[in-house]
């Protein structure tokens, strides 16, 4: 949960429930994927007692290609997504990344469970969010103790956005894939 400052709460009115902000109106948004405000707790920071570390310890490839016909407009032109419909083999067994990290309690003597939030910030199309929740794990860690946590990553569902008329796209450019403060950063291109 996010938790927003008093000042939130006094200027927006609590009957507005459009997520995305609008800079017309100076309205900042609501939860952690779109709100671009101050916050007291962002979802995803998490409180503890003790202090967890993240390594990165298998990551994605720094570049993927979506395979498109030669005859595909996105060819010959700029474009800023592809419809997750032209994607082809990438939205199957092929768009599948893993990402292992490496989780230690480096507390002392403290142990406890920690839960390891895997976030994606996609390129700044179509009113894409700020960031998105792509999975989560938690684990259990004694004292100076450490897990190793897998994630894997589907192209097509975990790293689409949706466009203005409510299309599934694969945002072309640079997406970011972060816990915490470790971040690993990649690109999706045709």
């Amino acid at each position: 949960m996010s938790w927003y400052p008093q000042s939130y709460a006094d200027k927006i009115p609590m009957t507005n429930m459009n997520m995305r902000p609008d800079n017309a109106t100076g309205y900042p948004g609501r939860t952690y994927r779109f709100y671009t405000g101050e916050t007291v707790y962002t979802f995803g920071d998490g409180l503890s007692y003790s202090k967890v570390s993240h390594e990165l310890i298998q990551s994605p490839a720094k570049s993927l290609s979506i395979p498109l016909h030669a005859d595909h407009y996105c060819r010959s032109s700029e474009c800023r997504s592809v419809d997750a419909a032209d994607a082809g083999e990438i939205c199957g067994s092929s768009g599948m990344m893993d990402l292992h990290l490496k989780v230690q309690n480096d507390g002392e003597g403290m142990k406890g469970s920690h839960t390891v939030f895997l976030f994606t910030t996609p390129p700044a199309v179509h009113g894409s969010p700020r960031k998105q929740l792509v999975g989560f794990e938690k684990v259990w860690l004694e004292a100076g103790g450490e897990a190793v946590v897998k994630f894997t990553v589907d192209v097509c569902k975990d790293l689409s956005v949706v466009d203005e008329l409510g299309n599934r796209k694969i945002a072309l450019g640079e997406h970011v894939l972060h816990v915490g403060d470790l971040k690993h950063s990649f690109t999706i291109g045709v």
